[in-house]
């Protein structure tokens, strides 16, 4: 039998306000590659991810799972053995189907809907934070450009509409505009970014592919602030903003960042109704 219950791993501040959750709930917790040492208590600490997983049957790890110099993939798939149950976050569809070839329980937090909506709504205020912390102007009517209309995009708009912004929507798909446009909000065609791009004061990317292109950062305002929320590696050129000296943030993990404490409750409740 396993000398822990639950092996923590990896992740950011919401995998360290995770251990007390499980605690309170009268798990025994081990805990491996968490930063933030100073919020987690685990009842015992490894030194290796090997040791972590000797020591407890399930695993729970960050959003995303992979975390360069902490936790990768093809060593977990090592190590990890029929008796694991293991939860985390933009698990590689690889791994998760290797997982089911081998009856090992793999559940990816993002693939949930209501974990997806809440981490949206906390990726929504991060955003709008980050762009409070670096520009001295307000967000109340301000020009706001808001691209891809999907789960994080909606949030966002609603978001900053709530913050009497003057919001604009681009997408490529005439469904979200039309859905957008019924919110009140006004649209773009992705096809006339680059013209319009020069209006805007404000602009955040949920958008997983490279739209900001160096052609398009030309058009863009000197004094714009660009927030990129967008998974992967994000939707800007960044070397090219760099270039143009146009301010371009790369902000993921907005959820671990400002909503920790909240973000952790909401999944390990999921972890516990699962176990």
């Amino acid at each position: 039998m396993a000398e822990y219950d639950i092996a923590v791993i990896g992740g950011d501040r919401r995998t360290a306000f995770m251990i007390p959750f499980f605690q309170e709930n009268g798990y025994r917790v081990i805990s491996f590659g968490i930063q933030e040492t100073d919020k987690e208590n685990a009842d015992g600490r490894a030194h290796s991810l090997k040791e972590a997983l000797d020591g407890a049957d399930v695993i729970v790890g960050g959003i995303p799972l992979e975390k360069e110099g902490v936790l990768e993939i093809r060593e977990l798939s090592r190590l990890i053995r029929k008796k694991h149950t293991i939860f985390g976050g933009v698990i590689p569809e690889s791994f998760r189907q290797e997982c089911s070839e081998r009856d090992i329980l793999c559940c990816d937090f993002m693939l949930v809907e209501s974990i997806a909506v809440f981490n949206a709504v906390a990726t929504a205020e991060g955003a709008v934070l980050e762009a409070l912390r670096h520009k001295d102007t307000n967000i109340h009517k301000s020009e706001s450009l808001v691209i891809g209309y999907g789960r994080c995009g909606k949030i966002l708009s609603d978001k900053l509409k709530g913050l009497s912004a003057c919001v604009t929507v681009c997408s490529n798909s005439q469904t979200e505009l039309a859905v957008a446009d019924a919110y009140g909000l006004r649209t773009l065609p992705l096809e006339q970014l680059e013209s319009k791009a020069g209006e805007f004061e404000y602009i955040y990317n949920t958008a997983p592919a490279l739209l900001l292109t160096e052609k398009l950062l030309e058009k863009i305002r000197e004094d714009a602030l660009i927030i990129d929320i967008a998974s992967g590696s994000g939707g800007v050129d960044y070397k090219a903003a760099e270039r143009l000296n146009i301010t371009a943030l790369r902000c993921p993990g907005l959820p671990g960042k400002y909503a920790g404490r909240t973000s952790a409750k909401c999944l390990t409740d999921y972890v516990l109704r699962h176990l």
